[in-house]
């Protein structure tokens, strides 16, 4: 049976952009994997250590028959290909990928928490997310679209 999740994807070094599509292009390839769909690219001030340059952002929805903790370790594995270094925490980054939702599923492990913690505060990840979906409800019941009346999108900006 498969599984529609909403991934997180972020980028602020080595051409933000490429490393974007190039993460896609290598889920769209994955097996276990299908109907990817991405929203728009958008542009986001760093949250984070010390100055960083701007972030590229977006939203990708996909249907899988991966495990939570198999769709993370193919997640990880994506950012490792694009050097992806975790030496400090929310600091500089060629990709980051985030397993933000699995279907309806609510996990907390010490190595996924799904949703993401965050999600609900950053409209980096609100509004790509509302393209891809606007009528969705969190796993708490919590409406994607009231989330979006209270998410401040002043550093945001649409790059495509």
């Amino acid at each position: 049976m498969t599984v529609r999740c909403y991934l997180g994807l972020g980028s602020n070094q080595a051409d933000p952009q490429g490393q974007l599509s190039q993460a896609l292009d290598r889920l769209a390839g994955t097996p276990g994997l299908r109907n990817l769909r991405c929203s728009r690219f958008y542009g986001s001030k760093a949250v984070g250590p010390g100055e960083q340059a701007d972030y590229v952002n977006a939203v990708a929805s996909v249907d899988t028959l991966l495990s939570p903790l198999a769709l993370l370790d193919t997640l990880q594995q994506i950012e490792n290909l694009h050097g992806r270094v975790r030496d400090v925490r929310w600091g500089p980054r060629t990709l980051d990928l985030d397993l933000l939702l699995y279907g309806e599923q609510t996990i907390n492990t010490a190595r996924l928490v799904v949703p993401h913690p965050r999600l609900a505060q950053r409209a980096f990840v609100l509004v790509p997310l509302a393209e891809l979906a606007p009528d969705l409800t969190l796993p708490d019941g919590t409406c994607l679209s009231g989330l979006l009346d209270y998410a401040s999108a002043e550093d945001l900006w649409l790059l495509q």
